[in-house]
């Protein structure tokens, strides 16, 4: 048997090396039909109609207990996020993007899983749970959403929104769009 310090020099080392860099190659992804893309297993769910998107209702904002885990600092993907302890005025503008049939079914932050079919959001530091506004700027749709789970982590990205939501604001298709949110206190 060799040692880790056998393996990890010369031509060991490139194999290590080589290993490490493909298992933390970019995710495979794939285009959609209106040219936006989502990752591969992920994606919409299939055979969902727009009657069954429309029959959705939003959720009724009220004052819920929030779920302690939920706030304390945490760091993701190298960035340091404090969550809210409390509702208070918020307001923001960035890019949306949603989470599909890859995570349907699996507990989100708030213990709750995740359900395409739902009106509900991942925020990185909004309380859990809360209600926000979105508005698409592109269309003008707005949705009301309720925040259940912690994401997205890439800096580029203000709120991550299930199917539905998506769906509804007009932007699934595409992948992501501008968005306002806005905190609603019940």
């Amino acid at each position: 048997m060799r040692s880790i310090s056998a393996i990890c020099s010369g031509p060991g080392l490139v194999l290590v090396l080589a290993m490490s860099l493909a298992a933390c190659s970019t995710p495979k992804v794939q285009p959609t039909k209106a040219g936006g893309r989502y990752y591969l297993n992920d994606g919409p769910p299939k055979g969902i109609s727009q009657a069954q998107i429309d029959a959705v209702k939003e959720p009724v904002p009220k004052v819920e207990r929030f779920v302690s885990g939920t706030l304390k600092p945490y760091v993701a993907m190298g960035n340091s996020f404090r969550p809210m302890n409390k509702l208070a005025l918020y307001h923001a503008r960035g890019v949306a993007s949603w989470y599909g049939t890859r995570y349907h079914g699996l507990p989100t932050a708030s213990g709750e899983l995740y359900d395409v079919m739902k009106l509900t959001a991942a925020h990185p530091v909004l309380p859990i749970p809360s209600y926000v506004r979105v508005t698409n700027l592109e269309n003008g749709r707005t949705v009301v959403v309720r925040v259940n789970d912690r994401g997205p982590f890439l800096s580029d990205r203000i709120i991550d929104l299930s199917y539905v939501a998506a769906a509804k604001l007009g932007y699934a298709a595409k992948g992501s769009a501008l968005v306002e949110i806005d905190l609603i206190l019940p």
